[in-house]
């Protein structure tokens, strides 16, 4: 059986027999893992070998787990640093900046990999303009090149601990307000005054990016569709314009910023029609037996399949990371981030 489309979350910290059904459909190719799936190290592991044994290959496992606000798994797991902070060392001192960002997307993915995770959806590569909520502390820098640089760095620790990373949200949505989550942002830039959100992808694509996260923002200017079903966006810039021949996950397209083109089985054509890979349906199981439903098996591509695959984990990690040299001085230098600044006392009046 080869890995489908779709993606799909379950309920709990064990899956159902519904999961289970569900799971063992052919268009069903990876699970997204909250916090509800999780409540300890162990429980974690049994719940991500009981995904992989239900299929051959084994279905993929993935989690949003960047740091800072959105760190699904946190007991028991090291408190990673929001990207800002990364950022803020990098302008005190470029190069332990530089280690720094290698050093946390090696010990995200580090952690990850010991529990049978193969992916995570980082790193987030937004530019902070002030302006998005939604993204904030989640950015970097305001500076594209430094933007690009830690990325490649964080990039490169996770592929040491043998994990793929997967730059979001293309082509990027720090310059709007609205939540994609909740809205449907607009970004009213012409093409040319995109060029610095650019800038992080050409950098992480010519160091061999796995994959993309395309966002639910439209770009009138471009297009009238949202980057996340825009052919125009996905094949005619991001593959053909940038040159990237990795994986391409859509945003979840349960989301509002998805909403306004049609129920979720219209969602799910757009973005594959648009050139998605893979198409995460969460939060909305009644939508994900609708897709299945009404999907034709000539969804399933077997180029996408191809790229699919290179997301999985790789390595064998023991579960038992505390041991690890390391692991112990990553988990020192991360934590060091969030640590106030030495007093230093002067003499004066």
């Amino acid at each position: 059986m080869s890995l489908g489309p779709l993606m799909v979350d379950i309920g709990a910290p064990e899956l159902s027999a519904e999961d289970r059904e569900v799971l063992a459909h052919p268009l069903i190719g990876s699970v997204l893992l909250f916090a509800r799936n999780y409540h300890s190290r162990e429980q974690l592991i049994a719940l991500v070998a009981s995904i992989r044994a239900l299929r051959s290959p084994a279905l993929l496992v993935a989690v949003d787990h960047e740091g800072g606000r959105v760190q699904r798994f946190r007991e028991q797991f090291t408190r990673l640093p929001a990207a800002r902070l990364i950022g803020h060392r990098f302008d005190a001192d470029r190069r332990e900046g530089l280690a720094i960002a290698q050093t946390a997307g090696w010990l995200m993915a580090a952690e990850l990999r010991s529990v049978g995770i193969d992916f995570s959806f980082a790193p987030c590569v937004d530019l902070e303009f002030g302006l998005s909520e939604i993204i904030g502390d989640r950015a970097f820098h305001r500076d594209a090149d430094v933007v690009g640089s830690l990325a490649v760095a964080y990039m490169a620790g996770m592929r040491e601990a043998g994990m793929a990373a997967t730059a979001k949200h293309f082509p990027g949505h720090g310059a709007v307000t609205a939540d994609s989550h909740v809205a449907l942002p607009v970004d009213r830039r012409a093409l040319a005054d995109l060029e610095p959100d650019l800038r992080p992808y050409r950098l992480l694509i010519a160091n061999l990016l796995p994959a993309v996260m395309a966002a639910h923002v439209v770009y009138p200017q471009i297009d009238a569709l949202p980057a996340s079903l825009s052919h125009r966006w996905l094949v005619g810039i991001l593959r053909g314009n940038l040159g990237f021949h990795g994986c391409i996950f859509a945003d979840d397209l349960t989301m509002a910023g998805a909403a306004a083109f049609g129920d979720v089985h219209a969602r799910a054509r757009l973005a594959a029609a648009a050139g998605c890979d893979v198409l995460p349906i969460c939060n909305d199981r009644k939508g994900v037996h609708s897709v299945l439903d009404q999907f034709k098996p000539d969804v399933v591509n077997p180029a996408s399949q191809a790229r699919l695959v290179h997301m999985r984990g790789r390595g064998n990690w023991s579960a038992e990371l505390a041991t690890d040299a390391r692991w112990q001085d990553a988990v020192e230098r991360v934590r060091a981030l969030d640590a106030p600044p030495p007093l230093v006392l002067t003499e004066g009046t």
